[in-house]
């Protein structure tokens, strides 16, 4: 720890939810702190918000024994000797890390204290609450990974600084992208990352979610239940759409994105691989799915097509996205997903990871408060 300052006085134990098994979170009050590498920041935590992987990572890839939670938000109480200078002790910050992993199981966001990657740590505005800012992390590097990564869209993160100020307005001949699940926190973010980007985000959603998504900056909003939503949207974007972003990824919603993108095909980028019989309809459509853990650079321990090796590439963008959107931040241009904060702490989070898991979570994002 000789690399590490601190002026707080830290425990040699913690609170901590540990994965015990499939679907399974056990409470543990003695669990040891994670180390803080050189480019680590340790956060004491004051808030997590819960994910769909959460659940999905607990029942299908527990890590036994490893810390779980990627979401968070809290203060700054030590620092490793690399870490950014935009950083100091005591900085309320928002983030995510790489929970449940075998690699590093001492590091999760549902324990007291995080180990986190300090480039990928956002500085929390005044107007913004801890537990607000707790939904930022996965939600913003899915987003961006997805749009700057692996759909290319026609503008760079540059462009999206260069733009953070309130008067930039889109240009009619700019580029449709479409979001569907444009509801979701990655979807949220992502219209909102397109909006300021200078594009078009239309997206799909309920449409007791339109009004949502209308708000984040979408410019039109379709029911994805209607049968002839893909004709609507083709007959939107004049057969123009050549993006698609599916932060649902099922079968139904991979074959709405392939119906809506145009007629001289486009690139598609799910989060979870596309099934080869939507695939083969449309050869003129690129498809591609991303796995978001790389954003950390390290490699991804898990089993068959969602194992990824090292990629400092993608520590790289995602440190990038991630320095565009304090900037934004900074500048009043970003607002959080909506919240339903749960009550009791770390109870509450094992019930959050059970909510999510039945799917009766629309349109905000669930998130405890544990300090």
């Amino acid at each position: 720890m000789s690399s590490v300052t601190s002026t707080f006085a830290l425990p040699q134990r913690q609170n901590a939810l540990v994965v015990a098994g499939p679907g399974q979170l056990s409470l543990h009050q003695d669990w040891p702190l994670p180390h803080v590498a050189p480019d680590m920041a340790l956060v004491r935590t004051v808030a997590v918000a819960i994910n769909p992987v959460d659940a999905k990572m607990l029942d299908y890839s527990p890590a036994v024994g490893a810390i779980h939670g990627y979401d968070f938000a809290g203060v700054v109480v030590a620092l490793g000797s690399d870490a950014p200078h935009h950083l100091s002790i005591g900085d309320r910050v928002a983030g995510a890390v790489h929970g449940n992993n075998s690699l590093e199981p001492r590091v999760g966001a549902f324990a007291q204290y995080v180990g986190a990657t300090a480039e990928l740590l956002l500085r929390i505005p005044d107007t913004m609450t801890f537990e607000e800012a707790s939904t930022l992390g996965i939600g913003l590097a899915t987003a961006g990974l997805a749009l700057f990564r692996e759909l290319e869209i026609p503008v760079s993160i540059e462009d999206l600084i260069d733009r953070a100020g309130p008067d930039s307005d889109v240009t009619s001949n700019a580029a449709w992208v479409l979001v569907s699940g444009g509801s979701t926190a990655t979807g949220t973010r992502a219209i909102q990352l397109l909006k300021l980007a200078g594009l078009r985000p239309i997206a799909t959603c309920s449409p007791s979610n339109f009004t949502l998504v209308l708000e984040f900056g979408a410019e039109k909003a379709f029911n994805y239940r209607s049968p002839d939503c893909a004709k609507e949207i083709r007959a939107y974007t004049r057969n123009g759409l050549a993006y698609a972003l599916d932060c649902v990824s099922e079968s139904d919603s991979a074959q709405l994105c392939y119906g809506a993108i145009g007629r001289a095909g486009g690139r598609y980028c799910g989060v979870e691989p596309v099934r080869q019989a939507v695939a083969a309809t449309r050869p003129t459509v690129r498809a591609s799915w991303l796995m978001v853990l790389t954003m950390f650079g390290g490699r991804v321990a898990l089993d068959g097509e969602y194992a990824r090796e090292a990629s400092a590439v993608d520590r790289t963008l995602s440190a990038k996205i991630f320095a565009a959107t304090q900037t934004l931040l900074d500048n009043g241009r970003i607002k959080s997903h909506p919240i339903r904060v749960l009550a009791d702490s770390w109870a509450g989070v094992i019930q959050g990871v059970d909510i999510i898991r039945t799917g009766a979570v629309s349109g905000q994002k669930l998130v405890v408060r544990v300090d």
